[in-house]
């Protein structure tokens, strides 16, 4: 899968491509091809040039091994859900690891639900592995490899897997906050998710960026200045973005819980929780450094 990629660039045969002349100068109305010389200069970037070409771009998709370990993890822990594990078994693994805010309810909190303590504090991140069927799990992996694999390659493994809990964990703040102490567990990685979605929108689209103009060479894509908050809200492919991710949320923010003997939501609030976080974390997490970087 490929994010950007254009049209296929028509290639001529062998010695041609050195005497086509570009559209742009004149001796292109004229049919003469162009002599090896300082015309040539202009129409082809040295070899320790930074930018590419289109015929020279890579996939924006190169799935890094911290994101493929991550969706692999969704993955197979689904599958075990669904065909491994019967009913009784599944629904102790929802009660044992899925977010549930009444877990902080004190009258039945340590009595009720699996993990005692430990579990209150496991939850804010194991809920984002759990989802609700293969269509949430299909929805989430597509997102995460796309912006996912983005951040990963800026940030580098460890704080990729750091930057998932922290992510995680706040998705389910929003949610505990939206909720409070009520029975209304919440599964999946959309909280996470999100906040990956908002820290790659800092920087993806700038100049050199691996979606903005003139794109830089490999990982130098990925190292390019972010985005300043204050700059987001006047950048019209951001703000493009953020509309889609709030389209997206309104069609698949509340999808149902099919937990065994209960009814629950996987909460919309969780997912704004993630994205805010996305944006406000981003500046402890990434290690470019070119300029300081305003929350």
């Amino acid at each position: 899968m490929t994010i950007g990629a254009g049209s296929p660039v028509p290639t001529l045969p062998p010695g041609e491509a050195e005497r086509s002349p570009p559209l742009f100068l004149p001796e292109a109305a004229t049919g003469r091809a162009l002599d090896s010389g300082p015309a040539e200069a202009l129409v082809r970037p040295p070899a320790s040039s930074g930018i590419r070409s289109l015929s020279q771009r890579e996939p924006i998709l190169n799935v890094p091994g911290i994101v493929s370990l991550l969706c692999g993890a969704m993955i197979l822990i689904h599958a075990v859900r669904q065909y491994v594990l019967d009913e009784d078994a599944d629904r102790e693994v929802l009660l044992t690891f899925a977010f549930i805010p009444a877990r902080f309810e004190g009258s039945i909190a340590g009595t009720f639900f699996p993990g005692g303590v430990a579990g209150d504090i496991w939850t804010f991140v194991t809920y984002a592995f759990l989802h609700a069927d293969w269509t949430h799990l299909g929805l989430n992996v597509l997102w995460f490899l796309v912006f996912g694999s983005a951040v990963a390659r800026r940030f580098g493994a460890g704080r990729t897997l750091l930057f998932f809990i922290a992510t995680a964990a706040a998705g389910a703040l929003g949610h505990l906050a939206a909720v409070g102490t009520a029975f209304v567990p919440v599964i999946g990685a959309s909280g996470a998710v999100s906040g990956f979605t908002a820290a790659a929108l800092r920087f993806v689209f700038e100049m050199g960026g691996p979606l903005g103009a003139m794109r830089a060479n490999g990982e130098e894509a990925y190292r390019m200045p972010a985005l300043r908050l204050v700059d987001m809200v006047r950048n019209g492919p951001v703000m493009g973005m953020v509309a889609v991710w709030v389209i997206v949320n309104v069609a698949f923010g509340a999808m149902s819980l099919p937990m065994p003997g209960f009814e629950g939501q996987i909460a919309w609030q969780a997912h704004l929780a993630g994205f805010a976080a996305g944006l406000l974390l981003f500046r402890f997490f990434d290690p470019v450094r070119d300029e300081v970087l305003p929350a």
